[in-house]
């Protein structure tokens, strides 16, 4: 069985997903076989690291269990806004000091 046009760019896709979200092969083959998926954790990881081609639905199946495992995850850490920020009670506020003014710049 050759290559899908489709498939390396989606195997690279599943991959770096799977890397980013920090999930092993048995944990996303466990969840592919609860789905449904027919093959073994031993092709999941080949085609993983792209020594195995799969089915388009096979690849699907493994793509949504990846998925459903991701948004299973904790939301990363975002950066706030300076709105976001609390000030300290007593905290000098330098935002609202205008150039030229005492403590200023």
């Amino acid at each position: 069985m050759g290559f899908e046009a489709v498939e390396p760019q989606q195997r690279q896709l599943l991959k770096k997903a799977l890397d980013d979200a920090q999930l092993s092969v048995p944990e996303v083959w466990l969840q592919y076989f609860r789905f449904g998926g027919a093959a073994g954790e031993y092709e999941v990881d080949a085609y993983i690291n792209g020594s195995l081609s799969l089915p388009l639905l096979q690849r699907d199946i493994l793509a949504h269990a990846a998925n459903e495992l991701i948004d299973l995850l904790p939301p990363r850490r975002r950066a706030p806004y300076g709105a976001d920020v609390k000030r300290t009670p007593g905290e000098d506020d330098t935002s609202k000091r205008r150039p030229g003014d005492a403590g200023g710049d």
